[in-house]
């Protein structure tokens, strides 16, 4: 009896996944558990397994294809091709193209749209072609090179756009003085002591650690931050968790673990989700502000900019100080510009050394 394996439901709030590289071709002989398929969800790259030995006989979503949970994928048994060409997308789900993974990286390589040649069957490689010639002879396609939006680029782009599309956004900015930091960090970094300042002001301004679920404001309990870091794969969000209750010395430890997760591109899925709010620091490339974009459906986020030796005037007389800008961007349907603000300032103060 084939077994028909569907795009499993890979975490919470993960309605479709987008293949990335299938392990196994059509005609292939597999054992359970060996590796079937890596699928990209908004969240990570996961590597499924196979929960199935036998013939895989047909396989019915092509690299790139974005695919709802739920639908199928491939099977495993049966008739070798079951009359197809191996390789192929042998039963597309309604209003998907039809073609092979080779044709579709064509088509992307050529910048040609598969689904402007879609009539009811497979598109072939003479039709991509044939396209891509017509578009250069009437002089529309654009010079240089393309690359298909895919993979964590592609989760990037859509999270961000719904950020971008549907939170107010506004955000304030304050100096911070880092000297005394400077002096007693040792060979830690800013971040963790960030983290924790965060984490103690989020305490006394619940506002910000929460979320807009329709026509309510949920104010969560616990404090998960997301620690924005930028990988070779993208950027990335993975959490710390229960932040409120770690001293800076294991937030420290857990920051430099996740980091070295996130390079390595080892990181878990569950350790990229969950986050109640995030802070977004990148050192010496933060440039001298931005404003990051909230990490829906987060309220707010935390940016950290350059610091560095800068003159400030100090009872009267000019000081060379560690200065860096601190901002605090959030939905103004959620958060008014005075709780952004105080949120802010307490952060500034324990970063400072002072009573909030």
């Amino acid at each position: 009896m084939p077994y028909e394996f569907r795009m499993p439901d890979l975490g919470e709030g993960v309605a479709e996944g987008e293949i990335v590289r299938w392990r196994v071709a059509v005609g292939e002989e597999i054992a359970e558990d060996d590796l079937l398929v890596e699928i990209q969800t908004d969240k990570a790259t996961v590597e499924v397994p196979s929960p199935a030995a036998g013939l895989v006989s047909r396989i019915l979503a092509a690299e790139g294809d974005v695919v709802p949970v739920g639908e199928l994928l491939v099977v495993i048994g049966g008739e070798e091709g079951s009359g197809t060409a191996p390789s192929a997308v042998t039963e597309p789900a309604q209003n998907r193209v039809q073609a092979t993974p080779a044709v579709r990286r064509l088509a992307a390589e050529l910048g040609v749209d598969l689904a402007a040649l879609a009539a009811g069957g497979p598109v072939s490689e003479a039709a991509v072609r044939a396209a891509a010639a017509v578009r250069a002879a009437a002089g529309s396609a654009a010079a240089g090179r393309r690359e298909p939006l895919r993979g964590v680029r592609r989760a990037i782009a859509e999270h961000l756009a719904r950020s971008h599309r549907e939170v107010p956004a506004v955000t304030v900015v304050e100096e911070c003085d880092f000297t005394h930091l400077s002096l007693t960090r040792g060979e830690l970094s800013y971040l963790p002591f960030v983290l924790h300042a965060t984490a103690e002001a989020l305490g006394r301004h619940p506002a910000l650690n929460a979320r807009l679920d329709r026509d309510e404001i949920v104010y969560l309990d616990d404090v998960h931050l997301g620690v924005a870091m930028q990988t070779g794969a993208g950027l990335m969000v993975p959490v710390v968790r229960d932040a409120a209750a770690k001293p800076v010395e294991e937030l420290a430890a857990e920051v430099s673990a996740i980091g070295a997760a996130a390079a390595a591109g080892t990181l878990a899925p569950e350790q990229l989700r969950g986050s109640t709010f995030t802070v977004s620091s990148a050192g010496r490339l933060g440039g001298l502000f931005a404003t990051p974009l909230v990490n829906h459906p987060e309220v707010a986020i935390l940016g950290v900019h350059r610091i560095a030796p800068r003159p400030v005037v100090i009872d009267g007389a000019i000081l060379v100080r560690d200065i860096g800008l601190v901002s605090c961007t959030f939905d103004h349907r959620v958060v008014d510009g005075a709780v952004a603000s105080a949120f802010l300032l307490d952060v500034i103060a324990c970063l400072e050394g002072r009573e909030p």
